[in-house]
């Protein structure tokens, strides 16, 4: 069941669409979800394509056609890493390999205490910072060095902390 603050979030996403065309907020219905949950499970979709009243097979083929949905599992900090020939020739591979080798995981895996998760991407863009990575979909991080990589796993651990410590 779709929790109250995501109906809320979702029926604004609505008003910027004709009342007879509520399934064009399917993208963002999708990612509000998605923020709130970390994932998208089936379920989730299908609770989507309720509330906006469309077919759930619609709505499954927007979430499973863009790789910014989840669609299964990912730690709390998801990691993707751009792996398209911008990036490439910009030695991303060296930037994946040191990100599996800090956090013992492949890509698609979830470290043990669920906090990060490394995916493999495809262009993002920003070729001209390449090579370039996003975490959780809303940060980006560009001209990566391995040093810079351990800065951004440094500052995510120290933010986790910070969020357990509140707690």
């Amino acid at each position: 069941m779709l929790s109250p603050v995501a109906i809320t979030k979702i029926d604004y996403e609505l008003t910027k669409y004709p009342a007879n065309q509520r399934q064009a907020a399917v993208m963002s219905a999708l990612r509000i979800v998605q923020t709130e949950r970390g994932w998208l499970s089936k379920e989730s979709i299908t609770e989507v394509a309720q509330y906006l009243g469309m077919p759930e097979i619609a709505a499954l083929e927007v979430a499973t056609f863009y790789n910014m949905y989840d669609l299964s599992p990912v730690g709390k900090y998801k990691i993707t890493v751009c792996t398209n020939i911008s990036c490439m020739l910009r030695d991303s591979d060296v930037i994946v390999d040191h990100l599996k080798a800090k956090l013992g995981v492949g890509f698609n895996e979830v470290t043990a205490d669920g906090k990060f998760c490394i995916k493999e991407g495809e262009c993002m863009g920003c070729c001209g910072g390449a090579p370039l990575l996003h975490v959780n979909n809303t940060q980006m991080h560009e001209f990566l060095t391995t040093e810079k990589v351990d800065a951004v796993l440094k500052d995510l651990l120290q933010q986790s902390s910070d969020e357990e410590a509140v707690k």
